[in-house]
């Protein structure tokens, strides 16, 4: 059950933080100081976590400093710019199509198995997608580049996860705090080196209104890889995949007319977590 609620809450987490971020975007701050606003308070949040349980040894966990090139380096920045361009709501139902890239990696590269009840869930996920292409109605800061952006930080999320099964880390002995820092210690790096090479320019009012989207970002990080620890993949994947969910109720809730969140939107997101969940069943 431990492993239930930890994903559930990492979940709602990340969902919060999507409309924080948003939220947060209104100070006219460019994606590359808004990512690393977010990703700073994430990093003191796991470097804290892992102080207290004496988790430091950043020389065992090199396949975590690596898989954080893409996540949360460069899937962060691609995701920031996704929901100032898409909006908090669409920007997650996206990001939930994860589970779909992460198989076909999968596939492809690790030769895992071809079953049917992937197929299903990859056909419930292309349908959710479908959905969400076809909408009409659609808020006036929406660009359709916005879901570009979104599927480049998806792909970042999935290969990061097959990059770290390939390299043979599901037994690992690192503990997720560490873990967890590591991965944010290399995302924070990435996103300095894009707010350097675009000479961009945050304020302190830019880095206090991110502050809450970042707390958010590590506490639901941590909790992720706490999830992954103490259970299975196929069971934790698809609860975490409910940010989803949680993205588009939290935008109807808060953001309310801005989000123009429909039927479409809502059945859209719901066909993606169900995919989510068949793959993580049979998977």
């Amino acid at each position: 059950m431990d492993a239930v609620l930890l994903a559930l809450t990492s979940a709602f987490l990340f969902g919060a933080m999507t409309v924080l971020i948003r939220i947060a975007l209104r100070t006219k701050v460019s994606p590359e100081v808004g990512t690393l606003f977010t990703i700073l308070p994430a990093l003191t949040v796991a470097a804290l976590y892992a102080g207290v349980r004496g988790e430091w040894r950043l020389d065992e966990a090199w396949a975590f400093l690596l898989a954080g090139l893409l996540a949360p380096g460069l899937s962060q920045l691609l995701f920031t710019f996704a929901v100032r361009d898409a909006g908090a709501s669409r920007a997650s139902v996206t990001v939930g199509t994860a589970p779909l890239f992460a198989v076909a990696i999968a596939f492809v590269f690790l030769d895992e198995p071809v079953v049917a009840g992937i197929v299903a869930g990859a056909a419930l996920i292309v349908a959710g997608g479908i959905l969400l292409a076809s909408e009409r109605s659609r808020p006036e800061h929406f660009q359709r580049v916005g879901l570009v952006f979104a599927v480049g930080a998806t792909l970042a999320f999935a290969t990061r996860d097959s990059l770290i099964r390939w390299l043979g880390t599901d037994a690992t002995d690192v503990e997720p705090g560490l873990a967890a820092l590591a991965t944010l210690l290399t995302g924070t790096g990435v996103a300095l080196a894009f707010v350097f090479l675009r000479r961009a320019h945050g304020s302190r009012g830019a880095a206090l209104a991110f502050l809450p989207a970042g707390l958010c970002y590590g506490l639901s990080y941590i909790l992720l890889f706490e999830a992954f620890y103490r259970g299975r993949v196929s069971v934790v994947s698809p609860l975490v995949g409910t940010e989803s969910l949680w993205g588009v109720a939290l935008s109807a809730l808060v953001l309310r007319g801005s989000e123009r969140v429909g039927v479409r939107l809502v059945a859209g997101a719901c066909l993606v977590v169900a995919g989510g969940v068949l793959i993580g069943a049979f998977r």
